[in-house]
């Protein structure tokens, strides 16, 4: 079994795609949208293969990281000094950085980001 693809509820679709590209290098699928009930989604695809989708919908209501179900998302960009380097380009770029770099108790070296909608991103070592 694999995980086939995570999903993210976002409130600014196309925001988020030029994020995700930008620093993840991602390949974006065309934007999809169901003319009935208004949702659209990009699907985001990885060098690995794996695929974050990106969803939206009119009337979404206001959410806080705190509710149930999602808690990160984790993006292996290669070694330490990889994700040293990836840190710095996001934090020149204004994106904060809520902890690390740093090797946690269960021998991750990780550090965690925030995307432009607030959503957790750990980025860490393969």
């Amino acid at each position: 079994m694999k995980i086939e693809h995570i999903a993210l509820w976002t409130r600014d679709i196309e925001k988020m795609k030029t994020f995700y590209e930008k620093y993840f290098n991602v390949k974006s699928t065309e934007l999809y949208v169901n003319p009935k009930t208004k949702f659209c989604s990009y699907f985001l695809i990885f060098e690995s293969g794996s695929r974050l989708e990106l969803t939206s919908k009119p009337f979404l209501s206001d959410r806080s990281v705190d509710t149930a179900g999602y808690t990160h998302l984790a993006i292996s960009v290669g070694t330490k000094a990889d994700v040293d380097t990836f840190i710095k380009t996001i934090l020149s770029a204004g994106y904060p950085l809520l902890n690390g770099p740093r090797t946690t108790g269960d021998g991750y070296y990780e550090a965690v980001i925030q995307d432009p909608e607030g959503n957790l991103i750990e980025i860490t070592t393969d």
